[in-house]
């Protein structure tokens, strides 16, 4: 994702330029190192080694946290099909631990249903800056998002940790 400057300097006003750099790194190149990815989760409040964490409990914490946002979600009559179906793919994710797999379909989910929650804000080139100055947290995870590529042709090990750090935010947001 091509950064506006003024997205930059909002970013750069709640991370380090080394943070940035890790994620400039690992999502535009093939650096899946684990000072990488640490730095990463470290910028989603993450303390210790990232590879140390428990999968089948971050799995089911995001998929509980994610679930409940989009249940409580008001939405208009002509998005409620997309709510069903984000649900059901909530359910589906991961149930066959591919991660090559998985990454598209969670990097789908999450559009989704940060669509759900925003609606056509989303689409505007400015919802970057929007997320930034309504909640910095969230804002700072949706640039990590948008700054993934939209299909990767990375190792399982990469594609793991890409998705691993966004459910991470997630299962604690």
């Amino acid at each position: 994702m091509a950064l506006t400057q003024k997205v930059k300097t909002l970013i750069e006003e709640f991370i380090d330029s080394d943070t940035l750099q890790a994620v400039d790194t690992f999502t535009s190149g093939d650096d899946n190192s684990s000072g990488t990815v640490n730095k990463i989760a470290e910028m989603f409040g993450y303390a210790g080694s990232f590879s140390d964490e428990n999968e089948e409990k971050l799995s089911q914490s995001f998929k509980k946290n994610l679930k409940l946002l989009i249940e409580k979600t008001w939405v208009e009559k002509s998005d409620i099909a997309l709510k069903e179906q984000i649900l059901y793919q909530l359910d589906n994710l991961l149930g066959e631990s591919d991660w090559k797999k998985a990454y598209a379909e969670f990097l789908c989910i999450l559009s989704d249903a940060v669509y759900l929650m925003f609606g056509q804000q989303t689409k505007s080139e400015d919802f970057g800056e929007y997320s930034l100055r309504i909640d910095p947290g969230f804002g700072i995870f949706w640039w990590y998002i948008q700054s993934l590529p939209a299909t990767a042709e990375w190792p399982v090990e990469k594609c793991r940790n890409a998705v691993l750090l966004g459910m991470y935010f997630l299962a604690n947001y």
